[in-house]
């Protein structure tokens, strides 16, 4: 592991901080500001520049771009960072650009990520771990994902959107609200079709579990909405009720926060989904 392997076409410039164990392969670049951590793997024509940090183990297949200036007229040059978690997989033509001044400064991605062909990270997004970004999907500017998450193929984020732990957005969807932790959204604009039940099945939640989130999407997102009160009367039942219960604090807790979009508004559940719940 403490040998290097840079392929003689390769330009890296002085600065630049390399590892132990790093690949770097045929025509790659990387710029002087650039942090590269120990095992990581360029597999070729891969750019790099910008103030970035790319974790341990990582691995960028070719023609992606990590750290270049972001798609922003406001962006003047500043000194913003973009940095990547350990262990995340960055497929073909994905872009990775920097934070802006105006926003927190940083685009980051966390550890143990799969990021598929041709997906699209914007400025100042944040990634939490393990989320899984599928081929063709486009994040506008400053969209939080947290971990978990899945955003299928050439689905669409509009900036400033919360994605909660674990939810589940649809292929081809154009997501313009924020999902709640554990929710399913599908559609050409996305509408909450239910809970992420096969991501919940899988990661060992118990049916007694599952039974109280399914009364807790009930309660909160009613499909006759004429029978039940307000929202926020309906969010204090939960509380009440069933607010002692982490994978609940966390939805509830998601909801309370500040939100520059709202939330998703409940559609029509697919029979599919209606069968893994």
């Amino acid at each position: 592991m403490s040998e290097n392997e840079i392929h003689p076409s390769a330009v890296i410039a002085v600065g630049a901080k390399v590892g132990r164990g790093v690949y770097i392969g045929p025509w790659c670049s990387v710029g002087p500001d650039v942090v590269i951590e120990d095992g990581v793997r360029l597999i070729a024509n891969v750019i790099v520049d910008g103030h970035t940090i790319l974790g341990k183990d990582s691995v960028y297949y070719p023609f992606s771009t990590i750290g270049l200036a972001p798609q922003d007229l406001k962006y003047k040059g500043e000194p913003t960072r973009c940095v990547i978690g350990s262990r995340t997989i960055v497929r073909e033509q994905v872009t990775i650009h920097r934070g802006t001044e105006s926003g927190e400064g940083v685009t980051s991605v966390g550890s143990d990520c799969l990021l598929m062909v041709n997906a699209h990270i914007a400025h100042d997004c944040h990634l939490g771990d393990r989320v899984i970004i599928v081929n063709n999907v486009v994040l506008g500017g400053h969209v939080q994902i947290d971990d978990d998450a899945r955003v299928m193929g050439s689905a669409a984020i509009h900036q400033f959107v919360r994605i909660g732990k674990a939810a589940l957005v649809g292929g081809v969807t154009g997501v313009e609200s924020d999902v709640i932790p554990y929710g399913s959204v599908l559609g050409n604009r996305a509408r909450l079709v239910g809970m992420h039940w096969i991501w919940l099945k899988r990661n060992g939640v118990q049916n007694e579990e599952l039974h109280v989130l399914r009364n807790v999407y009930r309660h909160l997102f009613p499909r006759d909405e004429d029978q039940h009160a307000v929202f926020e009367d309906r969010l204090q039942i939960v509380k009440e009720k069933f607010g002692h219960i982490e994978k609940v604090q966390q939805i509830i807790s998601f909801i309370e926060q500040p939100s520059r979009r709202g939330l998703v508004k409940v559609g029509r559940s697919i029979s599919s989904s209606e069968k893994e719940g």
